[in-house]
Order: structure tokens, then sequence, then C-alpha cells
């Protein structure tokens, strides 16, 4: 394991951003075909997660909410993408390793007309010692609730892995999110991801670019070259969180 390589990351990274945490190859055996680590970088070894989170103020806005939100989100998505390139190169500069960034949204695969992350950062987060899984289906931090945006970087560089803690974050009992969705994305207490996107996102050209088969037929490509910066038309789930109120930050 190369600690002198981790702490080099620590110092260099951890200061700009809001959570980072290193999960061992191991942790990945599980991951669905085509969205395993190695599938990103040959021989990988490590997954280097970031998170930046989103101001909590923008869940209070009386009027405003989903505003702040479209901007904090589509902000951080282009930091960290910025920020993951900056390690790649970083890891690489320090001797013989490859490094490959994980995209903090796009591009995506898709199945069918689900997008999948390349890797899925929220186990990633998870399996790196950033939060644990909530009943809303998202990755919840100790201290920023649900706020973490994230982006990651897989390299072949064997690095000390984090402790992972994945117990219930949630309060007890609590079911704040579900009874505030609005879309009724949870059924039978699971959460539907394809009800949430349905309903939550949105953008200009999609109701032109996916109307017909022959759209639909390269929704991949569509959502990746024009979906950026697709309006968010709900965040219920994370106004009604306990976990993401201004007591969690002290």
């Amino acid at each position: 394991m190369n600690e002198a390589l981790k702490q080099s990351i620590l110092a260099q990274f951890a200061p700009r951003l809001s959570a980072l945490g290193f999960a061992s190859i191991d942790r990945f055996a599980a991951a669905p075909a085509g969205h395993h680590p190695a599938n990103l970088c040959k021989d990988a070894q490590s997954v280097i997660v970031m998170g930046i989170t989103v101001p909590r103020g923008m869940l209070r806005s009386p009027d405003y909410h989903l505003y702040a939100m479209h901007r904090a989100y589509h902000t951080v998505y282009r930091h960290l993408d910025e920020l993951s390139l900056e390690l790649s190169n970083f890891i690489e500069n320090q001797g013989d390793f490859m490094a490959v960034q994980v995209p903090s949204y796009a591009p995506m695969t898709f199945h069918g007309v689900e997008p999948w992350g390349l890797l899925s950062l929220k186990h990633a987060a998870v399996a790196a010692g950033l939060g644990a899984f909530g009943r809303s289906g998202q990755m919840y931090h100790p201290r920023h609730g649900s706020r973490l945006r994230l982006a990651a970087v897989v390299t072949d560089a064997a690095l000390p892995p984090d402790p992972v803690n994945d117990s219930l974050p949630c309060p007890p009992r609590c079911n704040a999110c579900q009874k505030a969705c609005p879309s009724q994305a949870f059924q039978e207490g699971q959460f539907q991801k394809m009800t949430c996107l349905q309903h939550t996102i949105k953008h200009a050209i999609y109701p032109i670019a996916l109307k017909d088969p022959s759209g639909l037929k390269h929704i991949e490509r569509i959502i990746n070259t024009a979906g950026h910066d697709y309006w968010l038309a709900c965040n219920e789930c994370m106004r009604a969180c306990p976990l993401n109120r201004p007591g969690k930050e002290k």
C-alpha cells in the first residue's frame, strides 16, 4: 500500500473538498457488469471519491430554491470534473501509475432508457467511507446529509482504504422523504429511480429530440451532448430530510 501517495493526495486536495475518501478494489466485487472500476482503469486497485456540498441555504429559500439548486448542481459538477482531472494527472506524475476520472454527471451509459453512471458514485462513496445509504436511496454523509455532489478517480495505485460505516443514517422510524415525495417514487418502501427521474429531470431539448423512435435510438448520444444544465423540478426529499438541517453542520 502506498501510504505516502495517499498522504500527498490528502494534502493537495482535501482542503479544497467537503469530503474525500479511499476505497480498495475488493469493495466493488458486487458491481454490475460493465460498471466495475476495472472497466475504467486497467489493473485498477483503488477508487478515490471526492465530494463538494451544495449550500444548505438553497433548501430554505422561500421562493427560488429550485433556481438556486439548478445553478449550484451544475456549477459543482463542472468543478468536480476539473478536480478529478487534476487528481488523475497528479497521481500519474507521482510515479508509474495510471488514473482515470469518473464523471460527476455525464457522459452516462444507458440500459434501455435508464441512465447509469460509468461507475455508481453513491456506491463508491459508501465503499470509500464517506457515508451510508438512507431510506431515500441517496447517500448520506454524517455532516452534510445528502448535499454532497460526487466525482471519483480510479487508479492502479494501491492506496490504503478508509474504514466503512454503512449503518442506516436515518433517524428511527423517519419517513419524511417518502411523505414529501410528490411523484410517489417509493413503492412499498422501495425507492423507484425512474419514477423520480421522470418527475424531476427536465430539459427543453428532450421533448423534441426524444419524441419518436429515431430519437430514442440515440438517447445516449442526445443526453450526453445536449443534456447538460437540465432543469431540476423537485427537491422535496432533500428539503424534508432532518439530516440536511443546520444542526448537522455543528
